[in-house]
This record gives C-alpha cells, structure tokens and sequence, in this order.
C-alpha cells in the first residue's frame, strides 16, 4: 500500500520530502519537541535509498541524479519554509518592501534549500540501506550546515544539535566538543533508528536502541554531574559584578522625533531604576534610540547626568557617524553617567539586506534599499578587543551575532562576560524570538561564561556559563532583571574545529573502508 505511493513520481520526491522537512521546526524553540528528528532524518535518508532504487526503474524516463536533486531541495524548502517564514514580517514596517514579502517567503527558503539540494545529489548514488551509509549521511548533513557557517557571509540557523537547547544537561559537552563536533555526534543519534530500514536482525536492532538509550543517560548523568559541580563552584567566586538586564519593549517604528526620543529615554531610566550608590552596568537593548546617531541624542546628556551617579555605566545600541568613511556603523557603546563613551563596539556581522544590500551599486538603481531605516548602507566593523573597564572584559555580539560560534572562538582567553543586544521587534509574534533566543545558551556553554542578553520585543535573560537560563524576561514583556554576575576566569573555552574535523575524517574513512571490504 505504501510503495503504491511512493512509486507516484510528485509524492516521494516532492509532497513527502516537503511535509517531512517542514515537520522539523517542531524540533527547534519555542515548540522543543525534539523527538521529532528521531523521525525525520531517517525518513530522510531511507527515502533517498528508495529513490535511487526506483530511478532505475519506475522513474526511468528522468535523469537519475535529478530526482536526487529535486528530494533535496524539497526537504530543504519544507525545512526553511517552516523555520524562517517570520523573516519576512520585517518586511511590513516600510510600505514600499510589502510587495517583497511573497518573494521573501518563496526565495529565501528556496536558496538555502541547495545546501540539502547539493548534499543529496552527491551523496545520494553512494548511499545504500546499511550502516556506512547512515554514517556518510549523517557527516554529509554535518559538513553541509559547517559549510552554511561560512559561505556567503554565513547563516548558521537551526542546525540539527540546537533542537536540544532546552535540555542543558544533555548539552554540556558542547564546550569540549565545540558547536559543529557536537552538531555532527546530534545528527548521527538522530539517525539511530534508521537501522529499521537496514538489514540488521532483530537482536542487532535492539542492541542499537539500547545503545542510544545508554548514550542519552550517560549524556544527562554528565551533564547533570557537570552543572551541580558548577553551582557548588560559583559559590566560591568572590569577583562579581552587578548587572541590570532592561527590556523596554519598544514599538518598532520609523521616524522618530526628540520628543520621542526623550520619552523613550524616560521610560528606559524608569525602568531601570538607579541606585545611586550600587556599582551598577545597565544593559539597554540595541535601537531604543531608533534611527538617531550618539551625536543626534547628545541633548539628553542632563537626563543621563540627573538620574544616573558615577557607579553607574549605561550599555546600549545606536548609530555612529564616521565622518572619515561617510557612513554610519551599528555600535554597541558604554557610557558613563555624563554620557561620555567608556568602550564602543562596532558590528561585524552586518545582515544582508537589514543593514547593507549585497550588489548596492546595481540595486539601488531598481529603488531597493535596506530594510532598516535610512538609505545607506551601514558599515562593517573590523576584529576589535574585547570591551575593558573596571573588572569586566566583555565580549559583545550585537543582535544575529550571537549565532556565529567563531566570534566566540576568537575572543580573548580572558573573557568574563557576553553581552548580546538585540532589537527582536522587527520578528513580531513569531517564532523568531525564540529561535535567536536558543543560540545564546549554546555561546554560554562553548565559552564557559556568563551571557547577558537585552532583546526589546524579544526574550531577554541572565544565562549562567553552564547555559542555564537564571532569570529571563519574555517577548513583549517590559521590566528589568538583576543579577551579581560571578566573573569567571577559567580558561576552558573551546577554541578550535580540530575535533569535528577529525570526526568528520573518521566518518569518511569508515565508509571508504567499509565498503573496500566489502567489494573485496
């Protein structure tokens, strides 16, 4: 009855892949239902044998390798569609890019799509119901999302191990892995269950099962072990320093005038209510000065003076004309009580059509723009220190930079905080928030320190380093939360890829030699 189906040519290789893949998204934040991929990608992977098979028979009359090609990116556009059709609510802030938004929901999703595309065509010929090929399956799929990291200034969104960052226990070894040996080991207990489609006797189906079974506890044991350790730890660490997490939730919105400006000043001191006499660093999100530069909000500087004492340093987002280069740069700056900048950090990772346009010279020429206000371009910083005053020494991610794990590898060994600003407003009542709102406790994890995120209209919270989320605060949630944050000086950061690549090469060589034996 099943192969009935599967033997009609649009149902295995387009409505079944696309259902599949979009099927995954439940896996990721705010749903957590992790189980799912248990079921996913080794439909996946047993769909693509039978295809191959079938190609040369039922699908005779089309190309062998394009019916591969065709599964792919099926899967991959069910899987983006689902995971990303909220990018596009940024869309409807400016009337003249909501003619964008069927474009958006059908190019984005289509374009990564070739990441899965391209993995199944070449690994599809090679790919058989036994056990190296769920290997090779498994290290393809783990290459394909390290390869996302990178290409094209990077997107590295849902891969398969952050469907698991509710379950911090099972996430700890994430900080001697590192994210993409840990993505590759997720992928392929994923895949355990594929061994009902492989020729294994009973015995041996059960044994596997068993074994992932044992993996999973072991994993939690560890990790549980790990994080109870770490609290008796903290405990014992004098060096602290009080921060004040502000999420103002905001209304996203254009044009701005001083008066509003001011207003929204108010609130945020409001909100933040300064004890004169507490050593205390506020962390306001990115844009609460939407569309206006430092030099523009320079009238405010008697309100920060009146309200905010010399104990006090403001951190927060805005716009930093550089007169030398013509443009403006998306900063994160530390202020004092006086307004005067302590630490500015410029953003490097600048998202492609929110804050640059890719081939602006042409595009600007068909009337295209960024999506975010104004009309030019922002700058791109370059690789800078962390930001250093008094006791701190803060690696800063402004917004969709919390998602790249090699800022975290190349930060200071001496880093005693993550900061993270983010403007989540543009997502609206989607499940965005929650999705940017997941990488931060992996970057907690891989870097063993506290992480500190201010999200207006988004999830803003205190993650200890064993990224456990110690207080938070909800999208369009207004208020603060408060912590003395333990500054830890351990130099157990993961700095390196050597292990996944390394796996990677392990996975490969087991199925080269594995099927030499078996030719021989």
């Amino acid at each position: 009855m099943i192969s009935k189906y599967l033997d009609n040519r649009f149902i295995s290789l387009f409505l079944i892949p696309f259902f599949v893949g979009s099927l995954s998204v439940l896996s990721f934040q705010p749903f957590n239902l992790t189980f799912v991929n248990f079921f996913t990608l080794p439909v996946c992977f047993y769909l693509i044998v039978y295809i191959k098979k079938k190609s040369k028979s039922v699908y005779r009359k089309k190309p062998f390798k394009k019916n591969l090609f065709f599964f792919g990116t099926a899967f991959g556009f069910g899987f983006y569609l689902s995971g990303l059709h909220w990018v596009t609510n940024s869309l409807t802030f400016d009337d003249s890019f909501k003619i964008l938004i069927p474009f958006g929901i059908i190019l984005i999703p289509l374009f990564l799509s070739l990441f899965f595309s391209i993995t199944t065509l070449l690994i599809g010929p090679l790919l058989n119901l036994n056990f190296k090929s769920i290997i090779l399956f498994s290290a393809s799929l783990a290459f394909s999302d390290y390869i996302r990291n990178f290409i094209f200034t990077g997107f590295p969104w849902n891969f398969w191990c952050y469907s698991l960052s509710w379950a911090t226990e099972l996430i700890q070894v994430l900080n001697n892995l590192g994210l993409f040996a840990f993505n590759l080991i997720i992928i392929t207990i994923f895949m355990f269950p594929a061994v009902i489609f492989i020729n294994f006797n009973f015995i041996q189906k059960i044994c596997t099962i068993l074994i992932l079974i044992l993996i999973i506890i072991i994993s939690y044991i560890y990790g549980n072990h790990s994080i109870n350790l770490n609290k008796k730890n903290l405990k014992n660490i004098e060096n602290k320093f009080n921060i004040k997490v502000i999420s103002p939730n905001f209304k996203l919105e254009y044009g701005l005038d001083q008066a509003d400006v001011k207003n929204r000043l108010n609130k945020l001191i409001r909100y933040s209510e300064p004890d004169k006499d507490k050593k205390t660093l506020y962390v306001w999100p990115e844009g609460v000065f939407s569309g206006y530069s430092f030099k523009e909000i320079k009238s405010l500087k008697k309100d920060f003076s009146e309200n905010f004492s010399k104990n006090h340093f403001i951190l927060f987002g805005i716009n930093r004309k550089d007169e030398k280069m013509n443009g403006l740069y998306n900063s994160l700056i530390i202020v004092d009580h006086k307004m005067k900048i302590i630490q500015e950090y410029k953003k490097q990772k600048l998202v492609p059509f929110g804050e640059f346009l890719p081939f602006e010279n042409v595009l600007r020429q068909i009337g295209l723009k960024k999506i975010t206000e104004g009309h030019g371009s922002f700058l791109s910083g370059k690789k800078q220190n962390n930001l250093k005053f008094d006791k701190l020494n803060i690696l800063p991610l402004i917004c969709y930079e919390i998602i790249f794990t090699n800022l975290i590898q190349s930060s200071s060994k001496n880093t005693n905080m993550i900061i993270n600003i983010s403007e989540d407003g543009w997502f609206g009542d989607s499940i965005g928030p929650y999705q940017h709102f997941s990488k931060s406790i992996f970057r907690a994890i891989e870097n063993n320190t506290f992480l500190i995120r201010s999200a207006n209209k988004g999830v803003s919270a205190i993650i200890n380093n064993k990224g456990e989320v110690v207080k938070r605060l909800n999208p369009n949630e207004a208020g603060y939360i408060q912590l003395e944050i333990p500054l830890i000086e351990n130099k157990n950061k993961n700095k390196n890829d050597l292990i996944f690549f390394i796996l990677l090469f392990t996975y490969v060589f087991i199925f080269y030699f594995t099927k030499k034996n078996n030719g021989k």
